[in-house]
């Protein structure tokens, strides 16, 4: 059993910043890729940034430039850093955890980010 820690969310003003952070517990396995995905009320969940074994990182077009993804492999963490918020970046934040295998994919239990004055 793999289980995902996410902390870190909230209401923030738009313009402002939060830190979100995912810890991956339990069953050892290796991790090919973390990330982070988002869904907003009605809307398709989607990818706002991963950071895969080998240092490549990818975002979504609307948060480049304003999040920065980490990762710490030795301690199994994923870091979303978020700056410049935007209203439309509400929404439920979750991690994602990937290995090399099907097998292995978790999510956490999603953190709620509001944007809102």
């Amino acid at each position: 059993q793999v289980q995902l820690v996410e902390s870190g969310g909230g209401l923030v003003q738009p313009g402002g910043s939060l830190r979100l952070s995912c810890a991956a517990s339990g069953s050892s396995f290796s991790i090919y890729v973390m990330g982070w995905y988002r869904q907003a009320p009605g809307k398709q969940r989607e990818l706002v940034a991963s950071f895969t074994t080998g240092d490549t990182t990818n975002y979504a077009d609307s948060v480049k430039g304003r999040f920065t993804i980490s990762r710490d492999n030795a301690k199994r963490t994923v870091t979303l850093q978020m700056n410049s918020l935007k209203p439309e970046y509400t929404a439920v934040y979750y991690c994602n955890v990937r290995g090399y295998y099907s097998v292995h994919n978790y999510w956490g239990q999603g953190t709620q980010v509001t944007v809102s004055s």
